[in-house]
């Protein structure tokens, strides 16, 4: 018998759910593959028709996202109120938004990055899969695990 704290499981979000969630913000984590690794890159976004679209300038992520390698951007959030959190990851391939007509409607998105610098490249996040959980936050002091014996001992 033990006296672990039974941990509730978490949610799984249906897609129209998880759509709702990254409609609700509008920054996360784009990562990629550079070369012979992974990288992650902040990056703030708009959901359009289900895709995800962000601007970014030359360089590192702009290269490594049009690559062949897929994408992933995860994005997430918490109710300071009710405790309860979200994660929301997409997959896919990014493309580039070249058309004219295709760029002019993203501007009606209203996407400004929050960084300054030039940033001409729209990208769009074409999902292949779009996988989501939410979950109560536990407190701090119900977290179980051998290490934290020694620092509860120390608690109390």
């Amino acid at each position: 018998m033990t006296n672990k704290p039974s941990t509730p499981e978490p949610e799984v979000l249906a897609p129209p759910q998880c759509w709702e969630f990254l409609r609700g913000v509008s920054v996360g984590r784009l990562a990629v593959w550079v070369e012979d690794h992974p990288d992650i890159f902040p990056i703030n976004y708009k959901v359009d028709h289900g895709t995800l679209v962000f601007r970014t300038g030359e360089g590192t992520k702009l290269h490594s996202a049009l690559g062949e390698t897929p994408v992933a951007l995860e994005a997430d959030g918490v109710n300071p109120d009710t405790g309860v959190a979200w994660s929301v990851v997409v997959k896919g391939q990014a493309v580039a938004i070249k058309l004219t007509q295709e760029v002019l409607d993203t501007v009606g998105l209203l996407l400004f990055p929050w960084q300054a610098g030039r940033k001409d490249h729209f990208i769009r996040i074409v999902p292949t899969s779009i996988t989501g959980r939410r979950f109560t936050v536990t407190p701090p002091l119900t977290w179980w695990s051998p290490l934290d014996d020694a620092t509860r001992a120390g608690l109390e």
